[in-house]
């Protein structure tokens, strides 16, 4: 199972990069940090900077062909920078399309807002989310982890780190189906 991280060069909360990311390895996943620019990406624990983390891939020379899965960790930087970078938003969309799993946490539907990929689809996020969720056609719930099988892409959503250990709980349930 390779899994694919999209984030900005700055302004992921890092503890929605790491815990997924420490999730996947110890089910045998390999996870594989794209940005929208090469080099590494810094990481912030809320306002603060925390720990700078290398870039495997750009998305650029990403290929959804390549991936079995997306995780959007958020920070409120973090997906407002990507929402604005058309690769990414095209990559975003594109392993929707596919069908590839996706895993969304806090901030991060502002990527698959801007992707327009949240119609008829249940999700949770921050609070602060919601109307932009139910602008784009799509159902908010206030839940800590919320699957919505509906679409062609399966979508694992939570609200923020405290819902971290179910987020990676589901999360692994729905990629271990694509790898199974």
């Amino acid at each position: 199972m390779k899994v694919a991280f999209l984030v900005a060069p700055e302004g992921v909360e890092q503890v929605e990069l790491t815990s997924p990311w420490q999730a996947v390895e110890q089910a045998g996943g390999t996870p594989r940090l794209v940005s929208t620019r090469g080099g590494r990406i810094q990481a912030f624990n809320h306002l603060d900077r925390a720990d700078a983390f290398p870039v495997d891939q750009t998305v650029a020379e990403a290929s959804v062909g390549e991936y079995d899965a997306l995780v959007l960790p958020g920070g409120v930087a973090n997906p407002d920078f990507l929402r604005t970078d058309h690769g990414a938003v095209d990559f975003v969309r594109e392993m929707c399309r596919a069908g590839r799993p996706v895993a969304v946490i806090c901030h991060g539907p502002w990527t698959l807002v801007e992707a327009d990929v949240v119609r008829g689809r249940t999700l949770t996020s921050w609070p602060s989310l919601r109307t932009d969720i139910r602008n784009a056609g799509g159902t908010w719930v206030d839940q800590e982890v919320a699957v919505c099988e509906e679409g062609r892409a399966v979508f694992v959503s939570s609200r923020k780190p405290a819902d971290l250990p179910a987020f990676n709980r589901a999360m692994l349930e729905q990629f271990s189906r694509v790898a199974a």
